[in-house]
């Protein structure tokens, strides 16, 4: 009778521990499906996978006190709590490694966690700890649509039982460790926990800020009248002009929307101003950009024929053909981008670090702008940054050019005077027509603080410095012209 009774007593352990087992690794083949890669699947099935989950260690069957299973992106943590819960701690250092988290991190849960439950259903305690190792899972977002990330690409999550556990009067502490420093979460609640950063540039200090926007909204307001008087000037001649002085136009055209566009940008970013006209605005101001940057190349391009063919081309419909790029090329780029991410453009935050007091102060300034990080590295970095590359190698060549036509010893008099004279026309011309904007590329380490005020001086009064040299060129005609008039009258005096 003992033999049968000891073989029964066998029998029940070992199917006992094979259903305990067979839970377990329901669980752990559930994860390990988890990382599997699912093509075609959206986020909602993510969060059925995550709720799945949580089910499955609520109702899994464990010999001790505690279950752990762990993939190589998951790790799950089961305890049987009773209402004399003291606390627990856990720590990463403690547990199983897992190859995809080779950084610290813990957890601290206190005392009071189980005191609610314990009045309600006083039985069947049980707190399941859930870390992600991964962000695929999830969906991380920031504000204003910008680059984020999770620190680490960690996500630690705690339950107990089915209910919810919130207003704590005793915080739970989530500690995440990146390069030897420790960030510390402090919550009164369970929930899924991570550090969201946000991918930004470095904050400005604020005690730049109030001389570079005096720079800017004089140098723009500059600009402005500068850019009108130009073309003012242009009307009032009433004479026929060539292709040169028609992109001249053009460019101070497109000069003007900046500089207008500019100034109105951080009126129309505060938030008492609708959404719909801040976006408006900071697609126009993309344009007129794009405009000024697609006239530069232009312009660097006419100087080039001018040289190349020497002084002697002739296009079919040139200057229809330049507009249909100048204009046209920055409409289909802004209008395209509209059209694939209509969020492209809105109020754009720009940080700014008050180091005054306790030092200790982050604020934001906001324009409408470009606030796609995508957006503005191809259409604003990568635009501007081919503009002043072109226009680059067209002074290099130009220079050279103009240096053979000086050394050759041998030709007229005159035609070295104005190999020199363009010489000096075509390094004004083309400094001020882009090269200035590769400034923006500077901005890091010991240039930054001179780039700032170098960008904000040279771009913002950029407008006055092309009204100077249509001036000087103006001047220059008209010297010219009575030149070869006070010839012209010579001969006839002779004859």
């Amino acid at each position: 009778m003992d033999y049968y009774a000891a073989l029964f007593l066998c029998l029940c352990l070992v199917t006992a521990q094979s259903g305990t087992a067979e839970a377990s690794q329901e669980s752990l083949r559930w994860m390990e499906k988890m990382e599997m890669p699912h093509k075609g699947r959206i986020s909602i099935s993510f969060a059925e996978f995550i709720r799945g989950l949580e089910n499955r260690l609520l109702n899994a069957s464990f010999q001790g006190s505690n279950l752990t299973l762990q993939t190589s992106t998951i790790q799950t943590l089961v305890f049987k709590l009773g209402c004399d819960f003291a606390g627990l701690s856990l720590n990463s250092v403690a547990l199983k490694p897992v190859p995809q988290a080779p950084v610290r991190h813990a957890m601290q849960f206190p005392a009071e966690l189980t005191r609610e439950t314990c009045r309600t259903r006083p039985r069947d305690l049980r707190l399941i700890c859930i870390y992600f190792f991964t962000a695929r899972y999830f969906q991380v977002r920031a504000m204003n649509d910008n680059n984020a990330s999770l620190l680490n690409n960690y996500v630690l999550g705690a339950q107990l039982g089915r209910g919810h556990v919130n207003n704590l009067t005793e915080m739970i502490n989530i500690s995440f460790w990146h390069n030897q420093s420790l960030v510390l979460c402090r919550c009164n609640h369970l929930s899924y926990f991570a550090v969201l950063m946000q991918i930004s540039p470095a904050p400005m200090p604020a005690e730049l800020l109030v001389p570079l926007t005096y720079i800017s909204i004089v140098g723009c307001s500059v600009s402005i009248m500068a850019s009108l008087l130009t073309i003012l000037l242009h009307f009032h001649a009433r004479k026929q002009s060539d292709s040169t002085t028609h992109i001249h136009m053009n460019l101070h055209t497109s000069v003007l929307l900046l500089n207008v566009t500019f100034l109105l940008s951080p009126v129309l970013a505060m938030p008492s101003v609708p959404e719909s006209a801040c976006m408006a605005l900071a697609a126009i101001l993309h344009y007129a950009l794009l405009s000024c940057l697609t006239w530069m190349a232009i312009e660097g391009f006419n100087l080039y024929l001018l040289l190349g063919r020497v002084y002697n081309i002739y296009i079919r419909r040139y200057m229809l053909k330049l507009g249909a790029v100048g204009w046209g090329v920055p409409a289909f780029l802004m209008l395209l981008l509209l059209a694939i991410k209509s969020s492209a453009y809105g109020r754009h935050a720009i940080p700014i670090f008050d180091s005054q007091g306790n030092g200790t102060g982050l604020q934001n300034v906001s324009i409408c702008w470009v606030r796609s990080p995508e957006a503005h590295s191809i259409l604003v970095m990568g635009y501007g940054g081919l503009t002043s590359l072109f226009n680059l190698v067209v002074l290099a060549w130009v220079l050279r050019t103009l240096h053979r036509l000086k050394s050759r010893r041998g030709q007229e008099k005159a035609l070295s005077t104005r190999a020199c004279r363009d010489t000096v026309t075509v390094l004004g011309l083309t400094v001020l027509l882009g090269t200035t904007w590769a400034l923006a590329f500077f901005s890091f380490g010991v240039f930054l603080l001179p780039q700032l005020f170098l960008f904000t001086i040279f771009n913002s009064f950029y407008g006055f410095f092309l009204f100077l040299w249509f001036c000087s060129q103006r001047c220059h005609s008209e010297a010219e012209v009575e030149t070869k008039m006070e010839a012209c009258s010579s001969s006839q005096t002779m004859l």
